[in-house]
């Protein structure tokens, strides 16, 4: 006997639908933004009855899955996020994170090592001076968070892909994670890595890389929300397993990108 849906006690459908819509791809989320999707149709498209809190939340979270797999369909490879002058870059640039500026990590260069390994051939620790001696590249891009603000920022480094070259990496694998300092995490799949806006980064608005920003080294991915590009980077590995991420690992989308 099949169950019947029912409104979940204290929970406003209006606002549940609302949030099934910020995890939404297109078309669907003009749907649903529209009114003509009920918590029937989101049953209907997540294969969820909602008759509870819980059955409610798995319906958002597979709702997030497939926001995941469009926005992996959709990605282009080749498509480059925009650029800008120098006119546009945002002064001061705000600092964010999940602790106050005060908490966040202080590395010293002259010890800093930047930790590799998974499916490379050469998982030989970098220095700071190796690193800065790598071919870099400037680019002028938008940094988008998920809170709703974003900022322009002149970022400077290293192609990611460049890097994996130098690594011996096999780009057959499926993902990179990253490891960082304060103990984030964040994984991303290996298009994105290869992106050739995908930038391990050194310097700020020509400066080296301020504490604030992720001294000595963050991954700049204008192709994906802010959370997904992490700060204090210390370790990377290539690998074929999801690792997850501080966020991920709390219901955020995985992908978060286009």
């Amino acid at each position: 006997m099949s169950r019947i849906r029912k409104l979940i006690p204290g929970v406003d459908s209006k606002l549940l639908i609302r949030d099934a819509a910020k995890v939404a791809p297109d078309p669907t989320r003009r749907l649903f933004l529209r009114g003509g999707a009920s918590v029937g149709a989101l049953a209907f498209l997540t294969g969820c009855d909602i008759v509870d809190s819980l059955s409610a939340e798995n319906a958002l979270r597979a709702m997030s899955r497939f926001n995941d797999r469009a926005q992996m369909w959709l990605f282009n490879p080749n498509k480059l996020a925009p650029t800008y002058p120098d006119s546009a870059i945002t002064r001061p640039f705000p600092f964010n994170a999940y602790y106050a500026l005060e908490d966040a990590p202080e590395i010293d260069a002259a010890d800093y090592k930047l930790e590799v390994g998974g499916l490379i051939a050469n998982d030989k620790p970098w220095t700071l001076d190796e690193l800065y001696a790598l071919p870099q590249e400037t680019q002028i891009t938008r940094h988008i968070c998920v809170e709703g603000w974003s900022a322009i920022g002149k970022w400077t480094g290293v192609r990611l892909s460049e890097f994996l070259k130098r690594l011996g990496a096999d780009t057959r694998a499926q993902y990179v994670w990253f490891q960082c300092a304060e103990g984030y995490s964040t994984t991303i799949d290996m298009a994105t890595a290869l992106h050739p806006q995908t930038q391990l980064t050194f310097k700020f608005d020509d400066q080296i890389l301020p504490r604030a920003y992720g001294f000595p080294m963050k991954c700049r991915m204008p192709t994906k929300l802010g959370f997904k590009n992490p700060k204090y980077i210390i370790g990377m590995h290539v690998t074929n397993k999801d690792l997850g991420g501080y966020w991920e690992n709390q219901g955020y989308n995985w992908h978060s990108g286009v």
